[in-house]
């Protein structure tokens, strides 16, 4: 069964960087599709990004006008979001969670990792 543990959040001034990770356990990444999302105090969840299984990145609003990043690395299991010029508005829980299919898929994300906070503030 796979297992997802997101890590690198934290406190963060506006203007500021974080590099927040994904690891799986349980199986290999390289097989899944990767999402990352967010959820804001009071709001819904919504996606930021997502990298397919071969690398293809699907842009999300959230992203951020170019302002955050996904990669990959399948040796390290691991996928990873990088995020520039946080403002408060990216306040919020940021999860990942994977499909064995492919980002945009009908059949949704049925694995979620437990969520890491990211906290942007002065």
């Amino acid at each position: 069964q796979l297992q997802l543990v997101e890590s690198g959040g934290g406190l963060v001034q506006p203007g500021g960087s974080l590099n927040v990770s994904c690891t799986a356990s349980g199986a290999t990444l390289d097989g899944y599709a990767i999402g990352w999302f967010r959820q804001a105090p009071g709001k819904e969840r919504e996606a930021v990004l997502c990298i397919n299984r071969h690398g293809g990145v699907i842009d999300y609003p959230a992203s951020a006008e170019g302002r955050f990043a996904i990669s990959r690395d399948n040796a390290k299991n691991t996928v990873y979001l990088q995020m520039n010029s946080l403002k408060a508005e990216d306040n919020g829980i940021y999860y990942c969670a994977a499909t064995y299919f492919f980002c945009g898929s009908p059949s949704g994300f049925p694995y979620w990792g437990q969520g890491t906070q990211v906290t942007v503030s002065s």
